[in-house]
């Protein structure tokens, strides 16, 4: 019986095809494309490996699967021991192929946030032409925390870096050493500490019960009047009513969310109507960014190499940890 890898790629190429075809024969596998999850169901169980952007059906009904490499970064839906045949069967993501766009997305947010443009653009919209009371703010000399040091937490600051902060603190779940372009790096048990001192709160963390709720009213209260905040990460981590009242009391200046809970956002849901909230529908790292395919191919490529080999996959993730 021939050994079979099986592909779900929606941004699928020649080229791409060709790079997986290639190293595909190479070890002696067959490569299947399914134009999507629901040509899938079903006819995948012969499938040693699954490739691309899955749905959990097409995973419970793959009887063969040992590896399941996945092309999102956030994996949280497909961490229950229960979806799989087989209790063995690894799991890979591809974070590190998204911090290029999501750390594009997260300087324009930052940008407009503190610079005024949603009320500038509520201003022009009302057909007014006037300079607001108060004043904007700037990356330059702000005091930036970022909640998540992995890849995306990390190209941001790298780029956030270029506009001169007072200070970048980043913030992660343990106390070893990290990348040098943070200025300090605390724990997140330090992290009530680091929110009075905070101007702008980036949020880049996964789906786990550890960050559940993790910015709550509480800690709301601790950031200084007129913080703006911005996730990226998953919509679990923040308290959503909190946020609301937060942002409508003043007391928070600004927020934007590319991640909420529930999504798609119903279009009656309070968050809507929040004050000075950018919403975006999770686009912050979708695969439109040719940097950012590309990645997803090499990364499971790399990995490919690995798994041929008997070796460690570099992008495996723990079921049990979420990460």
């Amino acid at each position: 019986m021939s050994k079979v890898i099986g592909v779900i790629i929606d941004y699928l190429t020649d080229d791409y095809r060709r790079q997986i075809d290639e190293a595909a024969a190479r070890h002696g596998y067959e490569t299947r494309y399914y134009p999507d999850s629901r040509s899938a169901v079903g006819n995948a169980d012969d499938c040693e490996i699954l490739f691309g952007h899955c749905s959990q059906k097409v995973i419970a009904s793959a009887k063969s699967l040992k590896w399941f490499c996945c092309c999102w970064a956030g994996v949280d839906r497909f961490c229950r021991e229960e979806l799989y045949r087989n209790p063995d069967c690894r799991l890979s993501n591809s974070s590190g192929a998204y911090g290029v766009t999501i750390s594009e997305h997260l300087i324009m947010v930052s940008l407009m946030l503190l610079r005024r443009q949603l009320e500038y653009g509520e201003l022009i919209r009302a057909r007014g032409w006037d300079t607001l009371p108060g004043s904007i703010r700037s990356l330059c000399r702000c005091r930036i925390t970022v909640l998540g040091t992995g890849d995306i937490g990390t190209q941001f600051a790298r780029r956030a870096k270029a506009f001169q902060p007072a200070k970048i603190v980043g913030v992660r779940r343990s106390a070893k050493p990290g990348d040098p372009v943070f200025d300090e790096l605390r724990t997140t048990a330090e992290l009530d500490a680091v929110l009075p001192e905070t101007d702008l709160l980036v949020m880049a963390l996964p789906n786990t019960p550890d960050t559940a709720n993790i910015l709550d009213a509480r800690r709301m209260a601790l950031l200084p009047e007129g913080a703006c905040v911005v996730n990226v990460g998953r919509g679990t981590a923040v308290d959503q009513d909190a946020l609301i009242a937060a942002l409508n009391s003043g007391h928070l200046g600004g927020a934007a969310l590319d991640v909420v809970v529930p999504e798609p956002l119903p279009a009656d849901h309070p968050l809507r109507d929040a004050k000075n909230l950018l919403l975006t529908p999770h686009v912050a790292g979708n695969t439109t960014l040719p940097y950012t395919r590309q990645r997803t191919i090499d990364m499971f490529l790399e990995d490919l190499e690995n798994y041929a080999a008997g070796r460690p996959l570099l992008h495996e993730v723990d079921r049990k940890k979420g990460y």
